[in-house]
């Protein structure tokens, strides 16, 4: 006995219609049954379509469905990705090929709906890992201002040079260097020639130095003279050949 397919179809669009209430829309009777069914993601809101996925699902009956495929189409997808209409069909033919014989509207929009629900939940798991992502990356860079560098020997010689060559401050030490008094002990020491100085000073006056005169009354007050027995004027009054 042959199978009625017309009569079949007429039976699976009723059961369709009290299924889906106000949602399924018939497109045509002839030559066959076109209808559409929506699915959308749980989540989904028409008056904030930004939040979920939504499209409609285009049915067509061919002569010998349920054995044979029906045509499906995808219809006002929102917010697909651009593969997602093609990664949709390609899950509903799938889905076809396991039901062949049998009616299988029902079951291609469930298995629609779930794959939205899937996609959407991939969506927001990587929303949520780049949200994540980039906190953690703030929480890094203020961390790391408050760690600083590690610092070395060599990377604060570094930086101590820098910084005096910057602000000047070498420049001033080495000015008040230059300009720092030199005790008589130090400039003894820095030039030994100094130690016959006088003795020179005296011979340029004469070839005996008996000629040379000295004026007593420079050295008649000092022993009215109150002498500091601190080192730093020992140092200033120090002449070569006195610890001798």
């Amino acid at each position: 006995m042959s199978r009625n397919y017309k009569e079949d179809q007429t039976n699976e669009i009723e059961a369709l219609d009290s299924i889906y209430c106000g949602e399924m829309e018939i497109l045509a009777t002839e030559p066959f049954h076109k209808f559409q069914i929506p699915i959308a993601t749980e989540e989904y809101n028409s008056e904030d379509n930004d939040n979920g996925l939504a499209c409609k699902l285009v049915f067509t009956y061919t002569a010998n469905y349920p054995d044979g495929a029906p045509e499906v189409e995808i219809e006002d997808a929102e917010n697909f990705k651009d593969s997602f209409e093609t990664r949709l069909l390609e899950h509903l033919h799938k889905t076809i090929e396991e039901n062949l014989g049998m009616e299988m509207i029902f079951s291609l929009v469930s298995s629609g709906q779930e794959w939205l629900n899937e996609r959407w939940d991939d969506h927001k798991r990587e929303l949520e890992e780049t949200r994540v992502r980039k906190l953690q990356e703030v929480e890094e860079a203020e961390r790391k201002k408050f760690e600083g560098t590690r610092v070395t020997v060599e990377t604060f010689m570094k930086w101590k040079q820098d910084f005096e060559e910057t602000t000047g401050i070498a420049a001033k030490r080495e000015k008040n260097n230059d300009c720092k008094k030199v005790t008589g002990r130090e400039l003894f020491l820095r030039d030994n020639t100094l130690n016959e100085s006088d003795i020179k000073y005296l011979l340029e006056a004469g070839e005996n130095i008996e000629n040379v005169k000295i004026d007593e009354t420079l050295f008649q007050n000092i022993g009215e003279l109150e002498l500091d027995d601190d080192d730093e004027d020992d140092d200033e009054d120090w002449v070569p050949g006195a610890d001798d």
